[in-house]
């Protein structure tokens, strides 16, 4: 089995920690992308030694130039204390960001994993929801910034590659 280079954004999150660990058992190399801005060094200090581990400290706002064969894009605060501090910047991660990586997907011909939440549905009339559902977001709430940044980029994700 050949070894896969993968990035994760949001890799020194909580899931993207656990993330990155797994692939890395699986006999991957992982490159762990982070601003920190809800991430900690701490989650990945067990990850630092390892050789087939390699953190670099950058905001998916901005393109980012690597060669990787898949992507796992996990990169946005999703705790209202945190996207709610700083609402400009939670939209730009969850649209630019998603824009970045999967322009980087296109050009590096890589698998993408776009995470998204049930928050496209926002506070939902129907349970369980189809993916034809339309949703039931206030869009102009306290959580507008987070609902409507991963309501845009989820289905216009899939027309992108």
């Amino acid at each position: 089995m050949q070894r896969k280079k993968i990035l994760i954004t949001g890799g020194a999150g909580f899931l993207g920690s656990h993330l990155c660990t797994r692939l890395i058992n699986e006999g991957n190399d992982v490159l762990c992308v982070d601003n920190f801005y809800t991430g900690t060094k701490d989650n990945i200090l067990p990850l630092m030694d390892n050789p087939h581990f390699e953190f670099m400290r950058h905001d998916v706002t901005f393109p980012l130039y690597v060669e990787i064969d898949e992507i796992y894009n996990l990169a946005c605060p999703a705790s209202p204390i945190h996207y709610q501090f700083d609402p400009v910047q939670t939209t730009k991660t969850s649209v630019h960001g998603a824009i970045n990586m999967l322009g980087l997907a296109k050009r590096v011909k890589a698998k993408i994993f776009q995470a998204s939440t049930s928050e496209v549905y926002g506070d939902p009339k129907i349970h369980p929801q189809t993916e034809d559902y339309w949703g039931h977001v206030n869009p102009n709430g306290l959580r507008a910034c987070y609902d409507e940044g991963v309501r845009l980029v989820w289905p216009n994700a899939l027309r992108f590659l």
